[in-house]
């Protein structure tokens, strides 16, 4: 049964609450329409682009909070953080990140996504990533979006902070890390 217009755009408002980094594809995939559709209704309801929802959300939340990184040397964009505790962001893996005989991701990309979200995710002026145990549980297509999630798990016997992140392509776990990082409140003089 197809949905009126109206129906689809009260959805489709309600999807993108529910899930903020929805692509136009995700949603016309989900909705059985057009990508144009979707940009059309979005427009009409006064939503930005999934990017620029991204955007607006990290400058207003992160760009004061985030102390051991600049937001923009966080790999990916941070969707969400709560320092010391977890954090999410997400990597749209585009042609210059994949080799080009196989359009498969480089393992170093997803690497430096879930590093920097563990380092992002510490409340101190100084994280460094002291140790890390990394899975890589299948391979990365270009066009996928990596989604990152970072849990601070406490601190270790060695005084160091572990931080597990998992990454997810829809909702399949393809990469997984703990990362033991050192961290200090010191200015390092490097402003």
């Amino acid at each position: 049964m197809k949905k009126t217009k109206a129906e689809r755009q009260q959805l489709l408002k309600e999807k993108i609450e529910e899930i903020p980094f929805i692509t136009d594809e995700q949603l016309a995939n989900e909705f059985n329409v057009s990508i144009q559709t979707i940009r059309l209704d979005r427009m009409e309801l006064g939503i930005p682009e999934m990017r620029e929802r991204i955007k607006s959300v990290a400058k207003d939340q992160w760009n004061e909070t985030i102390r051991a990184l600049q937001i923009e040397e966080v790999i990916g964009e941070i969707i969400d953080l709560e320092l010391d505790e977890r954090a999410i962001s997400i990597l749209d893996i585009s042609k210059d990140l994949v080799f080009s005989r196989n359009k498969i991701a480089r393992g170093h990309h997803l690497f430096a996504q879930a590093n920097s979200l563990a380092v992002a995710v510490i409340n101190e002026k100084l994280a460094l990533t002291a140790k890390s145990e990394i899975t890589f549980t299948r391979q990365v297509k270009e066009g996928e979006r990596v989604i990152a999630k970072a849990t601070v798990e406490g601190k270790n016997d060695k005084g160091l902070t572990v931080v597990h992140v998992t990454s997810y392509v829809e909702q399949e776990v393809v990469f997984t890390g703990t990362f033991q990082m050192f961290q200090s409140n010191e200015e390092t003089g490097d402003e």
